[in-house]
């Protein structure tokens, strides 16, 4: 095996400055391909992690895909792992705050001083890659290596990795990961992956490897024929929701809910899952089926599943970031997204008068969101984030009038303003005939809404 700290030739004498600070890293990272622009090919990130030494193959892997639940089943799976004595490494995206979320190593994004020699290690290589290929290396392929590069040199026994986007020819897809887990396929990303879920599973698809096994969420009956073909193609072992592996029971509970688990190798009871809805008790099956499946053993102990669950967190989804009134921050950009959040509100909250403050990326389902979220919300104000990509608040506006009527509906392009006008809104519920004293604020719409929100808030905590 290549020894992935042994680069095959020196660093050239021209090479990129090496960076002091995070700031250096972030700047020189954005000046490259943005995650949005993609030219669908391997040929790149290949070429880059052969400079690097192959560092993806020092270590194991768990590699997800899907359209919603990456990064909650990625962290369940990671929580486990470390369960299990097991040093992890864990790669998601896109970032809630800072890019260095991104890369984790035991449960914990790298510090700066760590972000900093990350990117240093890649560096000196990419500018090669850059002159040798038709397109330069993207943000995502530079992010993606220097993570493996991380994890070779932690080193670490498993790393958890979220594809960016789809799968055959993510720029995740260099690893050969033990298990393949695909999470619940659904339209997203149309302009990219196609508007076809059957095409998109397709896509995902390409994550099963030979000898692998693909643990797979309970799908429509279309995207889990090609699933299946897939892995019979590949000769992967397969373990299905709802077949081999599911929720037995669920109760919403304080804090979370209370859930008990068939896995492959035994039933889980009592288990608390400090999350709300669900689709994340779903989630919970899927990164316990997919941990039995890398063990490779019996049955996990009982005591270390409720051990490790009881740990988890996952920011920005469902997650109760202040009270008095209660903001609430989910990170939902599609229909599908919108939908497990609106079972989630009905199923373990009882707020009244509940206040949206939505802002959505250009690119999204914006109609499909106000739809789903319509009859949950008293009142919405449209705003939006802070990136060239954001929808206009006076768009999404226009946009929401449409579904909300007038009445319902305001605009306040400023998020940290939006904010506060959806905290007043909620605090005086009569204004809306509410009684006051149980309204609350859901921030949603995009990660990166949510992210700046999650920033804002914490600092008035």
């Amino acid at each position: 095996m290549t020894d992935p700290h042994a680069p095959p030739h020196a660093a050239p004498d021209d090479a990129p400055r090496l960076a002091q600070t995070f700031d250096e890293v972030e700047d020189a990272l954005l000046s490259r391909w943005p995650e949005t622009r993609l030219e669908p090919s391997l040929d790149r990130i290949q070429a880059f992690t052969e400079l690097l030494g192959e560092p993806q193959r020092s270590f194991r892997a768990v590699h997800l895909t899907g359209t919603n639940g990456k990064t909650s089943t990625s962290r369940m799976i990671e929580t486990l792992l470390r369960a299990l004595d097991l040093r992890t490494g864990r790669f998601t995206s896109p970032h809630l705050e800072r890019m260095s979320e991104r890369i984790s190593i035991d449960g914990e994004p790298l510090d700066d001083e760590a972000f900093v020699r990350a990117f240093n290690e890649v560096a000196p290589y990419t500018h090669l890659v850059d002159a040798d290929q038709d397109h330069p290396l993207s943000f995502f392929e530079t992010i993606v290596a220097m993570a493996f590069a991380a994890f070779a040199d932690a080193p670490v026994d498993v790393a958890v990795v979220e594809v960016g986007m789809g799968g055959s020819w993510d720029a995740t897809n260099v690893v050969d990961a033990d298990v393949a887990v695909v999470l619940p396929v659904a339209v997203d990303h149309a302009k990219y992956l196609g508007d076809e879920p059957v095409a998109i599973a397709r896509e995902k698809a390409g994550i099963i490897k030979p000898g692998s096994v693909a643990v797979l969420a309970e799908q429509t009956p279309e995207v889990a024929a090609v699933l299946l073909e897939r892995a019979a193609e590949v000769g992967a072992t397969v373990a299905r929701e709802g077949v081999e592996f599911g929720v037995l029971s669920r109760t919403p509970a304080v804090g979370g809910q209370m859930v008990s688990l068939q896995g492959l190798r035994g039933a889980y009871d009592d288990v608390f899952l400090p999350l709300y809805g669900a689709h994340q008790a779903q989630n919970a099956a899927v990164a316990l089926a997919a941990v039995e499946a890398f063990a490779g053993t019996g049955e996990l102990d009982e005591d270390l599943v409720r051990a490790a669950f009881a740990e988890v967190t996952s920011p920005g989804r469902l997650e109760i970031i202040r009270r008095s009134p209660t903001v609430v921050l989910d990170a939902a950009h599609n229909p599908h997204g919108a939908e497990a959040l609106a079972a989630a509100l009905e199923d373990s909250f009882a707020f009244s008068p509940l206040v949206g403050v939505m802002g959505v990326m250009e690119d999204k389902d914006h109609e499909g969101l106000l739809n789903v979220l319509e009859p949950h919300l008293a009142y919405l104000v449209c705003t939006q984030n802070s990136t060239p990509r954001s929808m206009s608040a006076a768009a999404l506006g226009r946009a929401a009038v449409e579904v909300f009527g007038e009445d319902r509906v305001s605009v306040v392009p400023d998020l940290s303003d939006a904010i506060e006008r959806g905290a007043t809104l909620a605090e005086a519920g009569e204004a809306i005939d509410v009684s006051i004293g149980s309204g609350a604020v859901l921030v949603t719409g995009s990660v990166v809404t949510v992210g700046e929100a999650r920033s804002l808030l914490k600092g008035r905590r």
